[in-house]
């Protein structure tokens, strides 16, 4: 049974991976994968011998000794421990997404357009990895990518020398989400699983993140691509933000985003409270500036219904990216069905035992760098959120166990490696029609650089905790 679990998980695993050769998207096999996976756990229930409590946290070695109500009722509590560890990141994420698409509907990302008051190509490259690095720290790298390109798009209009900014950009976009908790969708993973800290991940990651974007910047902008002046053309009136709140509501969004790991230190409360105690009081906000009535419960008069639908939260609600919320689900809830099995355990042990130590060892952990170098390599070909989800199953860690941190890092900016590797890329490429090869051949070299010097400098201040 435990072979067919694998199998399935494998099978699933390679649909989501080659999501742009089948044409398939890839929520699909995640949540087929994740039912199957489940399917059959419950058809063959008495014939598993070990279980993992999630209530316990501890391998139940003597599982095949209980009775089949015993193991039914251990089930269903497992299977609803993880819904709930699941639904906490999926209602964070989907709060978020509605406060970035609030701002979008009040035209608030156009307010950083301002920043941008030079021709020079060199000084226009430097703005916006910073506003990359920073910016996707706030609103997340996926959305800071898309949110840069748009600005980008009406700056530079010479295609082919947009998209080595954009190329820049997926490096430093990824780079700024790996040092934040609600940077990258990994490492909000790993802080809502309370595997790492806003303090220490700020302490482990800034330095290393900040390296990996500013290696990479600092060797481009010597290169020919980025030489000489822009031809800016003049400033166009369907540049200007559209409604005299832009600022506002850009400045409130991010600042109710970035108040969550605040509000989670004080509180104590899981992120995704205050997520909504942030959506809600931009939701007034946004609600206020639009002199629109509306009600988030049903509506049911022609009138009500029509006031609904032009209001900002209302439509920011219906633009939110519920494919990825559904993907994050299924991809999720399959790898804690290996999880429940102690399969992800047995395959740690194997690496703790067999891989080769490089340089000093993981403290506490018994896990090679190799083996977090080789997971940051593997987010450039494989989607970086079940590599995380396996190890999250993996390895048992304490908090803060800086083995989590160099995780996070790996997961969050190995993916720039290729445009494939991480949404940010991928994005990209839809947006500017970038070749994989190109990037490959002009971006890589460049992302590896900046990810290699990250970990060595990671390396260096895991020491000074």
């Amino acid at each position: 049974m435990e072979l067919g679990i694998i199998f399935v998980f494998i099978v699933g695993y390679l649909a989501i991976t080659l999501e742009h050769t089948l044409k398939i998207d890839k929520l699909i096999p995640a949540l087929v994968m994740m039912a199957i996976c489940w399917a059959v756990i419950a058809l063959g229930l008495d014939s598993f011998t070990q279980w993992f409590d999630s209530g316990e946290h501890a391998l139940l070695e003597t599982f095949g000794m209980l009775g089949h109500e015993e193991k039914l009722h251990l089930m269903e509590e497992t299977l609803l421990h993880h819904l709930g560890k699941t639904a906490e990141i999926l209602v964070f994420l989907l709060g978020a997404m509605t406060i970035v698409e609030i701002i979008d509907y009040f035209d608030g990302f156009a307010t950083i357009k301002g920043y941008v008051k030079t021709k020079s190509k060199k000084k226009i490259l430097w703005v916006f990895a910073f506003l990359a690095f920073f910016l996707s720290a706030i609103i997340d790298n996926l959305t800071a990518t898309i949110v840069l390109i748009s600005i980008l798009q009406k700056i530079v209009k010479d295609r082919e020398v947009r998209i080595w900014y954009a190329g820049l950009i997926i490096v430093a976009a990824n780079a700024g989400g790996a040092w934040s908790p609600i940077g990258d969708v990994t490492t909000t993973m790993l802080w809502i699983g309370n595997k790492v800290t806003t303090g220490h991940l700020l302490g482990y990651l800034f330095v290393p993140s900040l390296l990996c974007m500013l290696v990479p910047t600092l060797i481009a902008s010597f290169m020919p691509a980025f030489k000489g002046d822009l031809d800016t053309p003049e400033e166009d009136e369907d540049d200007k933000p559209k409604s005299k709140y832009s600022a506002t509501m850009l400045y409130l969004g991010l600042g109710g985003i970035v108040s969550v790991p605040v509000f989670k230190t004080v509180t104590h409360l899981p992120p995704y409270v205050g997520m909504m105690l942030a959506l809600g009081i931009v939701a007034v906000f946004a609600e206020i500036y639009s002199n629109k009535k509306f009600s988030i419960s049903d509506i049911e008069t022609e009138d009500n219904d029509t006031h609904g639908h032009h209001s900002p939260v209302h439509s920011s609600l219906s633009k939110i990216e519920l494919p990825s919320i559904l993907f994050f689900l299924g991809i999720l809830m399959a790898v804690a069905a290996l999880e429940s099995l102690g399969i992800l355990f047995d395959l740690a042990s194997s690496l703790k035992g067999t891989m080769p130590m490089l340089g000093t060892e993981l403290h506490h952990a018994g896990v090679s760098d190799l083996v977090v170098l080789l997971l940051g390599v593997g987010s450039a070909v494989i989607d970086n959120v079940p590599l995380v989800a396996a190890s999250l199953g993996m390895f048992s860690e304490p908090t803060d166990n800086e083995l989590w941190h160099f995780i996070a890092y790996s997961a969050g900016t190995g993916g720039s490696m290729l445009i494939i590797g991480s949404a940010a890329g991928v994005v990209a490429m839809g947006m500017e029609k970038i070749d994989f090869f190109w990037y490959l051949k002009k971006i890589s070299w460049l992302a590896f650089v900046g990810f290699i010097v990250g970990a060595a400098a990671f390396m260096v201040t895991r020491t000074l905790f």
